[in-house]
């Protein structure tokens, strides 16, 4: 009976054995894929069987074949559609219906005070996506934005650690105010700049650009806004994830100057050329007429000092970060925490911050819900204000840099006005800390107080407090082996912000739309500073932090500047069928800078929009997925100037007081009480569009916008005692285009090949300054070109041997500068200046493409500035001609080389007759920014691991910079701030700029 019931089972496993394996033996599988829409076959979609690498693509008629087991589960996909995934099971044939993706035109977009569909928004708004900021390992979020938004002209010359870049949002409205935008985090405007801000904890960025998108941040948007967002937790599981990085960079070249032999050569011409050295080849003996014993030692022995490698290093940066999400229905929470370090490739720069950032938000019931973000940062920055480069670029090469037993020789030449410039990396000798503490918070609460109907309070509270140190000690240049000297200062900044904002959302008959945002806010701010400096500090190791020991106070000073803004605005979006689109804006802004009569300003803003793909005669067109029309018209206020301008101040002065020294009070400065707002006008015309399902996409801009009561110093004559006070005068007008582009030019197989540009082109010009449509030669400025300009001399050569007579007529001689006689009059002078170019591009262009394949992923990022003039400052700072400092390695004139580019240097001569016509130069470049390759491990493999995902990855970051002033004129990087700061000029390079690097990085991502 047993043997029987065995039998039995064993026959039976034997059949269900074979109709497993009949079940799962590969089958040929046939069907069509069509459109949801209209039952029309789709080309090119992808079939993939899961799990596997196996595939194919459906034809021209959305027909396909694949080889699959009963098992198998197909993956279906298509740009534009919806995937879906379909088990094989026992059917031969399977058709498939593909539903429309609309989610990029129902993307949520974040646009001040609330959020809006893309489909329904009428201002021209650019955005950035966390997926584009983590591809570049940047140190300030703002440089993210280079070339990935339209209308954003982002600039950061050099490398040097901490510094941020130059932010110019549709170019420059003002002589005087600010033409920074506003930043607004977590819903709070900020006043203290966003460079504290990890890029790692923001999701999205939101650049608004024409009056209606700006409107309801009123004056502080005149400039432009950028709205952030943080990482915020979501419902479900906890997430641990460790994103990681470390990498190396090296200098992309330097200014280069001579070597030795080169600088021995360049002294005998200068002797030369007023007949004090002979003619010829050298000899030993007329060298020993003109160098020194140590630079006769170094040009008999071939000895030259590279005194700028010697400050130069391989740099190296490097971040961590941990970060936990996660919640429930009730509350949900993320909490991030960053380590953040660059190591300059210039010696003694260098930059550290910490940063710990929590976001909660926390649905106390159906009706009220609160949150807060919280960021505390903690930074320290070196070498801020140093700049090693100078003197060591100026440096004679044949000097002796070390005695013979490795000492520093501090007086490497007889040259008493220079010192050896290694003893400036000394450690302790140059001592430039910036220490800075900052905690950011944004609080809110929400109130449901009916359908439709809510309330929401905002308070923004932040604190910075700064303290910047600095010593220099006896043996360096400054000092010259005199006293030690050393300065603090510290500032102490409270701002905050409380807003009150009402919403009313509402759809009525289901065609229209309601949509009204009310707000009251204040913003008020309290800056305190402290500084003192001090010479004669007596034991070095106390650097600055004991300055009471010094022998003399040389100076002292505190501060106390404080500025409120009072605000009210109200705005109505309102559509039609999501078809016709309206919104208006009124905002009132009192600021606390201007005069009793003139505090408040009221600006208005309205703008259409038109979704063409709605109307019916286009709606039928498959190929259109998304045609909006929009235009806007509005005006807003700009206050961005110092407080207490319309208020006369006093200074101190010193006097004689019966034979003795005293110190009383004077005017100092002249008040302007009917001081009014700047008003920028703006219009505004945009197109989005949409075809082949997504498979092309954009938006193109134009825009004009006319600023008027311009914010500027008016001149006076000096007699009177005031050298000029701030007014309102004159007036600017911008004007471009922009054009956002992305494509999706592959997605077969799993293969996947997308591109995105963006390019911008603006147009500044001065209409009216203070006497009209008349230039303001004495202030740069000129009707109808750019804010600021390069008013010189134009150098057109060098006077050669034939035109000696010539060159006599004007005053000149034979291998000096030849300039333009511009007006012809035969003469050179004030005349002859004229308008050689701006720092302003004629466009800027970038350029991303994105690869993907089975776990692979490749983008690089390439972006090109063309048009714009820039000025070098080494071309005079280090371009002298009497050899006796160190000089740019140039191709110089001489009776052999009668070349046109440098003058003869003249031992009589220390600077060339208008040599700074030397220092233009074109500031076209183009820049491969950033090469990103990835690879996910497969999910498997991760969960093996104990991990829910893992990606590694390599990065290099600006490997290659084409540009004429880096590799005709052996210069360095030529991206220069449009407007000067951080110890540079507007369109200038010098030796505050660190030297470009190249960045190699390599990282990891992981889920937990």
């Amino acid at each position: 009976m047993r043997k029987k019931l065995l039998s039995k089972f064993l026959l039976s496993m034997i059949f269900v054995f074979l109709g497993i394996q009949l079940f799962a033996q590969e089958r040929s599988i046939s069907g069509k894929i069509v459109s949801a829409d209209d039952g029309s076959g789709i080309p090119g979609v992808s079939v993939l069987i899961k799990g596997t690498k196996l595939g194919t693509s459906s034809d021209a008629n959305g027909n396909f074949k694949i080889s699959a087991s009963s098992s198998s589960v197909l993956l279906i996909s298509s740009v534009g559609y919806l995937p879906q995934e379909i088990t094989v099971g026992a059917k031969s044939q399977i058709d498939v219906k593909l539903l429309a993706d609309n989610t990029s035109l129902s993307e949520v977009v974040v646009v001040g005070y609330g959020t809006q569909k893309k489909s329904q928004m009428t201002g021209a708004i650019s955005s950035v996506g966390a997926k584009e900021i983590s591809e570049l390992p940047v140190t300030n979020a703002r440089q993210a934005l280079q070339g990935r938004a339209a209308g954003v002209d982002v600039v950061q010359p050099g490398s040097k650690p901490g510094a941020g870049p130059q932010i110019r949002i549709r170019g420059r409205r003002s002589f005087n105010a600010s033409n920074d935008p506003l930043y607004v985090v977590d819903g709070i405007p900020l006043s203290g700049g966003i460079d504290d801000i990890n890029p790692s904890d923001i999701t999205s960025m939101e650049v608004l650009k024409d009056a209606s998108a700006t409107a309801i941040y009123g004056s502080r948007g005149a400039n432009g806004v950028v709205i952030i967002s943080t990482k915020r937790g979501k419902v479900g599981k906890t997430v641990v994830s460790v994103d990681s990085y470390y990498g190396v960079n090296q200098q992309l070249g330097t200014i280069q100057v001579m070597n030795g032999s080169e600088f021995a050569e360049y002294k005998r011409e200068s002797r030369r050329a007023v007949g004090q050295y002979p003619l010829g080849a050298a000899t030993a003996a007329d060298d020993a007429k003109i160098f020194e014993p140590r630079e006769l030692t170094s040009i008999s022995t071939g000895r030259s000092t590279d005194y700028v490698g010697g400050m130069l290093r391989a740099g190296a940066i490097q971040s961590h970060q941990v970060s936990v999400s996660g919640g429930s229905e009730k509350t949900t929470f993320n909490i991030s925490a960053n380590y953040f370090n660059d190591i300059g490739v210039v010696k003694m720069q260098d930059f550290t911050r910490y940063t710990f950032r929590v976001n909660l938000d926390h649905q106390i019931n159906n009706k009220i819900k609160i949150g807060l973000s919280t960021l505390v940062v903690n930074s320290l920055r070196n070498g801020e204000n140093l700049n090693i480069l100078g003197g060591a670029m100026q440096e004679n090469p044949l000097g002796e840099p070390y005695d013979a037993n490795g000492n520093l020789v501090f007086l490497p030449t007889n040259d008493g006005l220079r010192t050896n410039p290694f003893s400036e990396i000394v450690p302790g000798a140059n001592i430039d800390e910036n220490k800075r503490f900052r905690t950011f918070n944004s609080l809110y609460g929400e109130w449901n107080i009916a359908k439709g109907l809510k309330y929401r309070v905002n308070f923004g509270p932040d604190l910075t407090i700064g303290r910047a140190g600095r010593f220099i000690g006896a043996f360096t240049n400054n000092n010259r082996g005199g006293n030690a000297n050393g300065a603090i200062s510290e500032q102490f900044l409270f701002n905050w912000t409380l807003e009150n904002v009402i919403t009313y959302n509402r759809k009525f008959k289901d065609v229209h739309n309601v949509n009204f945002t009310g707000l009251q806010s204040i913003q008020r701010d309290r800056d305190e500073r402290t500084s003192i400096s001090v010479n004669g500090i007596p034991a070095e190791s106390e650097s600055y932090h004991r300055l009471g020991d010094a022998s003399q106070i040389t100076g002292a000073n505190t501060d106390l500047i404080e500025w409120t803004l009072l605000s009210y605005m109200g705005r109505l979006n309102y559509d039609y069928k999501e078809k016709y689109l309206i919104t208006a804006t009124l905002r009132a802004d009192g600021s606390s800078r201007f005069g009793a009569n003139t505090k408040f300003g009221l600006f208005p803003s309205v703008a259409i929009g038109w979704n063409m793909s709605e109307e019916p005669f286009i709606k039928d067109i498959t190929a259109i997925d998304q045609l909006k029309l929009r235009a806007s018209w509005g005006a807003i206020g700009n206050q961005a100037i110092n407080p207490y301008q319309t208020q006369a101040l006093l200074g101190r002065t010193a006097y004689a007081w019966d034979n003795a020294a005293a110190y009383g009070y004077r005017p100092n400065t002249i008040g302007n009480p009917d001081l009014r707002w700047e008003t920028s006008t703006t219009k505004n015309v945009g197109l989005d569009f949409s075809f082949l399902r997504g498979r092309i996409s954009g938006t193109a801009e134009y825009y004009v916008t006319n600023t008027t009561n311009l914010l500027a110093p008016q001149p006076l004559p000096t007699s009177i005692g005031f050298g000029g006070f701030t007014t309102n005068i004159g007036e600017t007008q911008n004007t471009g285009i922009e054009l956002t582009l992305s494509s999706v030019n592959v997605d077969k197989g799993g293969f996947n090949w997308t591109t995105d540009l963006i390019f911008n082109r603006n147009r500044e010009s001065i209409i009216e300054l203070a006497n009209g449509k008349v230039d303001d030669i004495g202030a740069g400025r000129f009707i109808g070109q750019p804010l600021s300009v390069f008013f010189d001399y134009k150098k057109i050569g060098i006077w050669q041997t034939s035109e000696k007579d010539e060159a006599a007529k004007y005053g000149d001689k034979v291998g000096q500068i030849k300039v333009q006689d511009y007006n012809n009059d035969g003469k050179i002078n004030a005349d002859d200046r004229q308008i050689l170019g701006s720092a302003v591009p004629a466009f800027t262009a970038g350029l991303t493409n994105r690869f993907s394949y089975k776990g692979f992923d490749l983008s690089f990022f390439v972006f090109a500035r063309v048009g714009q003039m820039i000025r070098s400052r080494f071309h005079d700072n280090v371009n002298q001609l009497a050899g006796r400092y160190n000089n740019l390695s140039l191709n110089y004139w001489t009776p052999n080389n009668p070349t046109n580019e440098f003058p003869q240097p003249v031992v009589t001569q220390e600077f060339p007759k208008y040599g700074s016509a030397l220092t233009y130069f074109e500031g076209s470049f183009f820049k491969i920014r950033n090469i990103n390759i990835g690879y996910n491990i497969p999910d498997a493999v991760a969960k093996k691991w104990k991990m829910e995902s893992i990606r590694v990855y390599a990065s290099i970051q600006q490997p290659l910079i084409l540009a004429e002033y880096r590799q005709k004129y052996k210069g360095i990087d030529p991206e220069t701030y449009v407007d000067g700061e951080q110890g540079v000029g507007g369109g200038e390079v010098n030796t505050n700029v660190s030297p470009a690097t190249s960045v190699l990085t390599f990282g990891v991502n992981l889920k937990f």
